[in-house]
């Protein structure tokens, strides 16, 4: 998966187009025929919910909040779904299948050189979750208050991503492009550093930091981290 600018990963990522994911994966729940229809009211619930969220927290959230804020009625919330929790999920299970899905479309000749492959991850990583900050925001914040079962969707979502890294880390290890003592604890410290764009983005707008200076530090960094140290 390969985007030339921030407006391509913008269109590719925008509120209808995850929507429309998510309707085609919740056919069961939603009762409104129309995907158009469909589309355009989840759009509506789901920046609802992400604003509030990050406003009040979801938990303080009530459906009557978010029919307001939403421009829908309490009827109209539960045409696409019946309570709070299956709203959660539908937003968390669109985040962990869309991370999976881009971390995982690298170029077969990228995925054959480990240290491009580490890069290309970093780069598409912090990228996607620019054209989807609210959705990350809310994931990472409001994660401590998930009830069970969504809580340990976030968790294995996480984990999935620390995997994907570590599975570069290995190839690297194995062919002798990387020099690394723990490959899992390197997986786990490279993603703070990816959950800082978003979480903390107030700190890189006052410093005038771009994404693209972001985005190369992390990897010059990550670079240095696990290549061999010469003698």
């Amino acid at each position: 998966m390969n985007f030339a600018g921030h407006r391509q990963w913008t269109a590719a990522f925008s509120t209808e187009t995850l929507c429309a994911r998510i309707l085609e994966r919740h056919r069961d729940t939603v009762r409104v025929q129309k995907p158009h229809v469909a589309v355009a009211n989840l759009a509506r619930i789901i920046e609802a919910t992400l604003k509030l969220s990050n406003k009040q927290g979801f938990h303080a959230t009530s459906l009557r909040d978010l029919a307001q804020a939403s421009g829908l009625s309490m009827g109209g919330l539960y045409s696409y779904f019946d309570n709070k929790t299956t709203l959660l999920s539908m937003i968390l299970g669109e985040v962990t299948t869309t991370v999976n899905e881009v971390l995982g479309a690298a170029a077969d000749e990228i995925r054959k050189d480990p240290p491009d492959h580490l890069k290309w991850l970093i780069e598409t990583h912090i990228r996607l979750t620019e054209a989807m900050q609210p959705w990350f925001v809310f994931a990472y914040m409001e994660a401590k208050s998930f009830p069970a079962h969504e809580r340990r969707m976030a968790v294995d979502s996480e984990a999935a991503t620390e995997e994907i890294f570590a599975a570069v880390l290995r190839q690297g290890v194995a062919n002798g492009t990387f020099a690394i003592a723990d490959i899992e604890l390197t997986a786990s410290l490279i993603k703070p550093l990816l959950q800082d764009w978003y979480v903390k983005r107030a700190k890189y707008r006052k410093r005038g930091t771009t994404i693209e200076q972001y985005i190369e530090a992390v990897s010059a960094f990550v670079e240095a981290a696990v290549q061999p140290r010469r003698h």
